[in-house]
């Protein structure tokens, strides 16, 4: 069968009949030790389980010199299938489409880089896209620093409008489940309206299209990365499709335990909210308010953030350079973070707010968060989710957000799971623990019976 062809073999995928016991005696010998391994295992259990390396501060040495990253089973999966992939388009007119899903700390971006690196190494042409000014700016500041050619590598998905058909080798779509209906906006010029799909300008640019997502992080209006969308266009034209999943693999970072509970809180999987039953790696704490939030992540060692969903109003900077308090709780208020991509005063620009340590005392938005990890993540829930009848549901009146405004455009059923997952982004930034306040008092209680620390 060809999908039987297309699975990846190199020396840790040999297969051995029965007739090759010999044969396989001896590779086992090869590669096993000639005494019992106790000694390591003992090693194993006892040492510590620990987030992985921050994907930023060794990014730039993984496309420059390679293993900042080590790759788990089905990472290494995805990435030989790519590699393999593009080896196979140089000998033939091939193009096949790679579809790599996990939730968040799973390793997407890990697998982009790693990939990105390798193909940037052999002198291919590859090139790594995203729909999150923020992401691509941060890749482009920390990868990038002191190389423009590597700095190059990383664009946006709608920079493939007038590309050439297959001019690349790989297009790493990383975050792929922010790909839009189109390119085009209302700044678009009338005459390059071509009315052509985001999917099929990025599928037509490169010999192997590679989209990285995770399905519960679409959270605007007119986003359209499913793995449905990618699957059911990739097929129309005839593309050879792979998918892997990396959900059943151990985290990078954070806890399956904790994700898993999110989704169930938050109405996305499963039949309702269940306990929280604690996991030793991962610490979920609820505050009683906003001033017990921020402390609480001030005095964890790491890196820290507060977020919450787009509940109050977003104001422009003052003219004396300040941010206005537009996050405001009672008697405590914070600024948002800055809207634009310059600083202001001592807060970084929005692209930077993940990254930079002044980014702590302005509030994020899931538009600045997305796509980002720290150590310890507060998040406050907004008057935009209560509780009805022992489940969780969306307050449209209380939301912000300018994307949520028009009715029409954006249907109440399309809110109500945009929302959801809004907060399912926002409640899975943190690698090592996540800090929850909630306005409404409702909501407050609700939790409290189901985080039993």
């Amino acid at each position: 069968m060809d999908g039987q062809h297309d699975q990846v073999r190199d020396e840790r995928s040999r297969l051995f009949t029965k007739q090759r016991r010999g044969d396989f005696l001896n590779y086992l010998r090869e590669r096993l030790a000639d005494k019992p391994g106790a000694e390591a295992a003992d090693r194993l259990l006892s040492s510590p389980v620990a987030p992985s390396k921050q994907l930023m501060a060794y990014a730039a040495d993984e496309i420059r010199e390679r293993e900042q990253f080590t790759l788990l089973d089905e990472q290494q999966v995805a990435y030989e299938l790519v590699m393999r992939a593009v080896d196979k388009a140089r000998r033939a007119d091939f193009k096949q489409v790679v579809i790599v899903t996990g939730g968040p700390g799973s390793g997407k971006s890990v697998i982009a880089l790693s990939l990105l690196g390798e193909l940037y190494r052999q002198g291919r042409t590859a090139l790594h896209a995203t729909g999150s000014q923020s992401f691509t700016q941060t890749m482009r500041r920390y990868p990038g620093r002191g190389s423009t050619r590597i700095k190059n590598l990383f664009m946006y998905f709608n920079s493939f409008v007038d590309a050439e058909q297959n001019g690349i080798d790989v297009l790493i779509c990383d975050e792929a489940h922010r790909i839009r209906e189109t390119s085009t906006s209302r700044f678009t010029p009338a005459a390059k309206r071509t009315g052509r799909s985001q999917l099929d300008e990025l599928m037509a640019a490169a010999r192997v299209p590679v989209f990285l997502l995770d399905e519960h992080q679409v959270v605007r209006p007119g986003e359209l990365g499913t793995v449905h969308a990618i699957e059911q266009y990739a097929q129309s034209r005839g593309y050879a499709v792979n998918r892997v999943s990396l959900d059943e693999q151990f985290r990078c970072g954070g806890s399956r335990k904790y994700e898993r509970w999110v989704l169930h809180l938050l109405g996305l999987e499963g039949s309702g909210p269940v306990p929280w039953a604690g996991d030793e790696n991962f610490e979920v704490r609820l505050a009683h308010s906003p001033q017990e939030l921020e402390a609480a992540l001030l005095a964890r060692p790491g890196t820290a953030r507060m977020t919450a969903g787009f509940c109050w109003p977003w104001s422009d900077p003052r003219s004396d350079d300040s941010l206005v308090n537009d996050v405001v709780i009672g008697d405590w208020s914070r600024p948002w973070n800055v809207k634009k991509d310059r600083a202001v005063g001592d807060a970084p620009p929005s692209m930077l707010w993940a990254t930079e340590p002044s980014g702590f005392g302005q509030v994020g938005c899931v538009y600045t968060a997305q796509g980002f990890e720290y150590d310890w993540s507060g998040v406050i829930i907004g008057p935009d989710l209560s509780v009805r009848d022992g489940r969780l549901v969306t307050v449209r009146e209380a939301n912000r957000d300018p994307a949520f405004k028009n009715r029409k455009a954006v249907p109440d059923a399309d809110f109500d799971h945009l929302a959801r997952n809004v907060y399912k982004v926002l409640l899975t930034r943190g690698m090592r623990g996540t800090v929850i306040y909630a306005v409404d008092p409702v909501l407050r209680d609700f939790l409290a019976r189901h985080i039993l620390t």
